[in-house]
């Protein structure tokens, strides 16, 4: 069986963090968001297939001709003309039955399983509190899929749609004659609608577990934060932690990283290959401090994600952010992750303000972008790629990169 993983998209949701790698390579503890996919459906899967278009040459250079044995092959979608005709690239390679699986959520191993098992072709879905803003299935008597329904606005039941199937080769043929949507895109539930027609059982799958669709920056947080809470009370230390260091709770020190006299981690925290922590820091609440990071003295980093070679050099708070690659933070930078008002951080997302859900949410901030000494940052502020701040300044509004 074949793995097609749909990894194309643009990432505009999650913007700064997309603007110079796609959402699929973003980090999640020790693995980027498309290997977690990978690892979730390798035991079902032979061969996988990556559907790429934005940055394609990033993901076929991160991952290479195999994953943990399993083969991998990448075809392009030059254009995004939808999800039917993403899979639609994959007919030159595929000759067997399939899974299609999404590059950008987080689910586990029990989801490709339960599509394998059900056999082409299935659909996967899930119960979930509030149907209204997903497809939402509806089922024959013997529990066979007999409509989906997009957002509908009084929901036939609970079954949300999680997007991911199992086709045979046959529904090429389908998607070659799938009409183009209103949103002028080829929609693979068009396509399932039509093979409904013409009277083809499809099976719905049940699924309980993790489903995450990493889409907007704060739910980047809420993955790292699932994928740290599996380190359950485990310890690794592979790496040098120096004399008058506190370890408390799960904490993995990887090899080649340092942590430093004084430092004080209190998992679940992650410190990779190359990052430097201390002397006198203090690393807290599911945090993922990157390759080659260095978190200096009297710093406090909690409940963050700080991605390979950032930096936060001395006498700064980090608090539920995200930092990108080789983000720099002068001496002094604090970060507010808390609104005084006790509602939830709101965030600007391609334009609207969006409730995040969070009460607690600190900055996003793009690769590359520097901050001067003693620069305040708001609660759900955003920093663009490459973007700076000067001396004592108090960002209170997003400061995007074009």
């Amino acid at each position: 069986m074949y793995g097609v993983v749909l990894a194309a998209g643009r990432g505009t949701r999650m913007r700064p963090l997309t603007d110079r790698r796609p959402k699929p390579l973003l980090p999640v503890g020790d693995r980027s968001l498309l290997e977690r996919v990978f690892d979730a459906a390798r035991d079902v899967v032979d061969e996988f297939v990556v559907v790429t278009g934005y940055r394609g040459e990033a993901i076929r250079e991160a991952i290479g001709e195999s994953y943990r044995d399993r083969p991998v092959h990448f075809v392009e979608q030059a254009e995004a003309l939808g999800t039917a005709h993403a899979v639609a690239q994959a007919a030159p390679v595929v000759d067997d039955d399939f899974l299609v699986l999404n590059g950008d959520v987080v689910v586990d191993a029990s989801l490709p399983r339960a599509l394998a098992d059900a056999g082409a072709p299935a659909v996967a879905a899930t119960e979930v509190d509030d149907p209204r803003a997903y497809g939402v299935l509806s089922t024959d008597a013997d529990g066979a899929l007999a409509d989906i329904v997009e957002k509908p606005a009084d929901p036939p039941t609970n079954l949300a749609n999680v997007g991911c199937y199992a086709f045979g080769p046959e529904v090429f043929e389908y998607i070659d004659r799938t009409p183009e949507s209103e949103r002028g895109e080829y929609e693979i539930t068009t396509t399932i609608d039509m093979l409904l027609g013409d009277g083809r059982r499809i099976d719905v799958a049940r699924y309980d577990g993790t489903w995450l669709d990493v889409g907007r920056p704060w739910e980047l947080l809420e993955a790292n934060e699932l994928a740290l809470a599996a380190l359950d009370d485990g310890r690794e230390i592979a790496g040098a932690v120096e004399e008058d260091v506190q370890l408390h709770g799960p904490v993995v020190v990887e090899a080649g990283a340092r942590v430093r006299s004084g430092a004080y981690v209190e998992g679940p925290a992650l410190i990779r290959e190359g990052a430097d922590v201390g002397p006198n820091a203090y690393v807290r609440g599911a945090t993922v401090v990157g390759p080659g990071v260095h978190v200096g003295h009297a710093v406090e980093v909690k409940n963050s994600v700080l991605m390979a070679d950032a930096s936060v050099g001395h006498l700064s708070y980090v608090g539920d952010s995200v930092l990108g690659r080789g983000v720099n933070f002068g001496a002094g930078t604090n970060v507010a992750n808390l609104r005084h008002d006790g509602e939830n951080v709101r965030q600007t997302v391609k334009g609207d303000r969006v409730d995040t859900g969070r009460r607690k949410l600190g900055a996003i901030v793009g690769d590359g972008a520097k901050t001067g000494i003693n620069t305040a940052l708001n609660a759900g502020v955003v920093l663009g790629t490459g973007e700076t701040t000067g001396p004592g300044e108090a960002l209170t509004r997003d400061r995007l990169s074009e």
